[in-house]
């Protein structure tokens, strides 16, 4: 699937939490004035089906959202044997503009869950560029009884970001899952958890570093 962007003024105001982007002691560099462009190249996964992810960039360059639509992994009642889990992975086509490169500084990720007294739900993440070694995914872990929305917020240390090669065009992977796990709750009993916005609310925000690149 191919997707375009999308701006909207809840977004301009979300973003105007980002991580500080100036820090000349790590070279992390104020975000390039020109704009940059993301699009949705592949999008495979049960958690998103075609048309329901959409990506969106911040008008000061410092962050980018995905906003799922249809992201939900539940057990028990009557739900789908192969339901408990639902995973997601975009492959993402980044232009930056000439002598700049980015790294993933942190990444937000917001849903909601609804766990029995005995469930438990997990959220896992991983991004990697095109060509790279996938990192190692992050995990978290969500307990019942549970019933509201969740937010959890994956971090790298300055000195640990991984950053898109230089003159060169590496496509942006990002993989996600929803687990949940029925536990010893009551097999009638339902427990879901999701990453989605039907509130019009954005799911996921990814915080963007800068640097320049050498030669330039």
């Amino acid at each position: 699937m191919t997707g375009g962007l999308f701006l909207s003024g809840a977004i301009a105001a979300l973003f105007a939490t980002a991580l500080p982007a100036h820090d000349p002691s790590t070279g992390i560099v104020d975000p390039p004035p020109d704009k940059i462009v993301i699009k949705v190249a592949t999008v495979n996964g049960s958690g998103c089906p075609q048309g329901t992810a959409a990506v969106a960039v911040s008008p000061d360059n410092t962050a980018f959202t995905v906003t799922y639509s249809d992201y939900l992994a539940q057990v028990g009642g009557n739900s789908d044997p192969t339901a408990f889990r639902r995973n997601c992975q975009l492959n993402l086509t980044v232009a930056v503009p000439g002598g700049f490169t980015y790294a993933i500084a942190s990444a937000d990720y917001r849903g909601f869950a609804s766990l029995q007294p005995g469930a438990s739900s997990t959220e896992k993440a991983s991004y990697y560029f095109q060509g790279s070694p996938s990192t190692v995914a992050i995990t978290h872990p969500f307990r019942g009884p549970y019933n509201d929305n969740w937010q959890a917020t994956d971090t790298t240390e300055w000195a640990q970001l991984v950053w898109a090669p230089c003159g060169v065009q590496r496509n942006f992977n990002i993989n996600t899952e929803l687990r949940v796990s029925a536990g010893t709750s009551a097999p009638s009993a339902t427990s879901f958890m999701t990453m989605d916005s039907t509130d019009g609310d954005i799911s996921t925000i990814y915080h963007l570093a800068w640097k320049e690149c050498p030669g330039f």
